[in-house]
């Protein structure tokens, strides 16, 4: 088996909070952090919410409660100017820009921005005319599923294949929508499930305080990370307060990648650094007393001990009973 890369990717989501600026510098964080991809959102907040929607509890807490989630939502837009100068700000700090598109015209304009994988966020999981838009594409997709039941996964990955995109292009996060999800919903165990259960690539979606939750999906086989950050905890916005600081990114990312180089390559062997150890740390089967030639060797005159550097004492039942060809001093190596 080799070695696993985690794609790492710095959820910016509407944490530029509709400022262009925000967003560059967003990216440029995300870059210096290590992250592989750096995500927005993409939509029209007119087309994807109706003027009777109500915001998710974690809204109400986080923003003004005499705004509809239109009106919240309506100030996040990054329209088509600032998307192709964020693609732009990606290939030049050499990280790539993701999207998750909220509708199907959004799907259309970043396919024409030439954007080569699209993110599903779990909204639009049993959304079916969007699924079937984005499974057209033949493009590399990464599906959240928050909210959703296994069937509702296996669905999806129906509609999505069916229409044109191939299950290997396909990686399923697992996610809780909760802002900030607590601790015990999340189920890290579910991802396991959905790798066994379609035999896809899996990965996870994070919105737990901290970064051990992150850090345990990546060692329990997440190819995938997904995190929100946010320049400054403390600005205005429904997502600032439960997303990480450029710093604690940092530190994510490279936890992830100390953990990639831990889990290794599965295969049980001694490695470079503790070959070395093998005979210092090991026995030998040595004399326990004064050996005579031509006397027999028994459990009474031989014994184990450091160093490794003889026999083995997995030789053990070979030696006893054998006769020694030269006289031994207590310690010294048996040799046969």
């Amino acid at each position: 088996m080799s070695r696993q890369y985690v794609f790492i990717i710095a959820e910016g989501g509407v944490n530029h909070n509709g400022s262009l600026e925000t967003a560059i510098n967003m990216i440029d964080a995300a870059a210096e952090a290590g992250a592989d991809a750096c995500k927005f959102q993409t939509f029209n907040a007119e087309r994807i919410i109706s003027r009777f929607a109500v915001k998710a509890e974690y809204q109400k807490r986080t923003t003004s409660k005499n705004e509809s989630q239109l009106d919240m939502v309506k100030k996040l837009e990054l329209g088509e100017k600032e998307h192709k100068e964020l693609v732009g700000k990606c290939k030049k700090r050499g990280i790539m820009f993701l999207s998750s598109a909220f509708d199907i015209q959004s799907v259309e304009f970043l396919d024409d921005l030439g954007i080569d994988t699209f993110k599903i966020p779990s909204g639009e999981i049993t959304n079916l005319p969007y699924l079937r838009k984005v499974g057209s594409l033949g493009k590399k997709v990464i599906l959240s599923t928050g909210m959703a039941t296994l069937d509702e996964v296996r669905s999806a990955l129906r509609i999505l294949t069916e229409n044109g995109t191939a299950k290997s292009d396909i990686t399923v996060l697992h996610c809780n929508t909760e802002y900030p999800t607590p601790i015990q919903d999340v189920n890290l165990r579910a991802m396991v499930t959905i790798k066994e259960t379609f035999n896809v690539k899996v990965g996870y979606s994070d919105h737990t305080n901290g970064t051990e939750v992150a850090i345990a999906a990546a060692a329990l086989g997440a190819s995938v990370i997904e995190k929100h950050f946010t320049l400054d905890r403390s600005m205005e916005g429904p997502d600032h307060s439960s997303s990480l600081e450029p710093d604690e990114l940092k530190y994510m990312v490279t936890a992830i990648r100390n953990i990639e180089k831990a889990l290794g390559d599965s295969v049980k062997t001694p490695s470079r650094s503790e070959i070395k150890n093998i005979a210092v740390v090991r026995k030998s089967i040595v004399a326990s007393r004064q050996i005579q030639e031509g006397e027999q060797f028994t459990e009474e005159n031989i014994t184990v001990k450091r160093p490794g550097e003889g026999i083995s004492p997995m030789e053990w039942d070979r030696v006893i009973g054998r006769r020694a060809k030269k006289k031994f001093k207590e310690d010294e190596y048996i040799e046969l």
